[in-house]
C-alpha cells in the first residue's frame, strides 16, 4: 500500500508537471532569465524559416504575452527549431534531455498531443505560444481546462481510468521510480484509484471537466502548485 503522502504527492505532480515541463522547455530554449533588450531581430528574421508565424500584433491580441515577450519567445524557438515547427520525434528528443534518468517518451507524446491543437503532427510557434499563454498566464479555469484536455486522451469530454492509468504510467516511467524508489509496480494503478475516489463525484466511472475543475479547486496543494509560476517571463 502507498503512504498517504505518496498518493497525494503524485496527484499534485500530475498537475504540476504540466507547468514544470513547459518551463523546462522554455529553459531549454533559453527563455528563462533572458535579457529583453531591444534588438534588430525584433522583426523576426523570417527569411530562413519554413513556417512563418502570424504577425506579432495578432499574436499579442490572441495571447497574454507582450510584444517584447513574444519576440524573446520566438528567438529561442527559432534557435532550436530553425524550420519553425517541431515534430513529435524532436519533441521527445528535447524531453529526453530533461529526464535522462527515466523514460519520458510517453509523457512527451501526451504533451505533444496537447500542444498540437491542429492535429497535423507538428507544433508551430503559434501552437507553442497559445499553450504557454494558457499555462502561464491563463485563469485557474483556463489552466485546469488545458490539463484536463491533456489527460482526456481520446478527447471525448471525460477521463477514464484507462486514460489516467496511461498518464500515471508515463509520469512514473519519467520520474516516479527515482523520486519514489520504494513504490511497488502497481503504484500507478493505486494512484488512479485514489484520483477517481477524489474526483469522480457521482461514481459513474469517468471524470468530467466539471468534476475535475471542482475537485482541483478544492485541493490546496494543486492550487498552490498552479500559482507558483505566475509571470515567470
Amino acid at each position: 500500500m502507498l503512504d498517504k503522502w505518496e498518493v497525494e504527492g503524485l496527484q499534485t505532480v500530475g498537475i504540476l508537471l504540466v507547468v514544470c515541463s513547459s518551463l523546462k522547455l522554455m529553459h531549454f530554449l533559453g527563455l528563462i532569465d533572458i535579457s529583453m533588450t531591444d534588438s534588430v531581430e525584433d522583426d523576426f528574421e523570417l527569411s530562413t524559416v519554413c513556417h512563418r508565424p502570424e504577425s506579432m500584433d495578432k499574436l499579442q491580441e490572441q495571447t497574454k504575452f507582450t510584444k517584447k515577450e513574444l519576440q524573446v519567445l520566438y528567438r529561442g524557438f527559432k534557435n532550436e527549431c530553425p524550420s519553425g515547427v517541431v515534430n513529435e520525434e524532436n519533441f521527445k528528443n528535447i524531453y529526453s534531455q530533461f529526464f535522462p534518468q527515466g523514460d519520458s517518451s510517453m509523457y512527451a507524446h501526451f504533451l505533444f498531443e496537447a500542444f498540437d491543437t491542429n492535429k497535423n503532427g507538428s507544433v508551430s510557434f503559434e501552437d507553442f505560444v497559445f499553450g504557454l499563454s494558457i499555462i502561464l498566464r491563463g485563469t485557474i479555469n483556463d489552466r485546469l481546462n488545458w490539463a484536463f484536455n491533456l489527460y482526456d486522451l481520446n478527447k471525448d469530454g471525460c477521463i477514464t481510468k484507462e486514460e489516467m492509468l496511461d498518464i500515471m504510467k508515463s509520469i512514473y516511467d519519467m520520474m516516479g521510480k527515482y523520486t519514489y524508489p520504494t513504490m511497488q509496480d502497481d503504484a500507478p494503478r493505486e494512484h488512479v484509484e485514489s484520483f477517481f475516489q477524489k474526483m469522480d463525484r457521482n461514481k459513474d466511472g469517468v471524470v468530467t471537466i466539471d468534476e475535475f475543475i471542482e475537485s482541483c479547486k478544492k485541493d490546496e496543494n494543486i492550487m498552490q502548485s498552479m500559482q507558483l509560476f505566475d509571470n515567470v517571463i
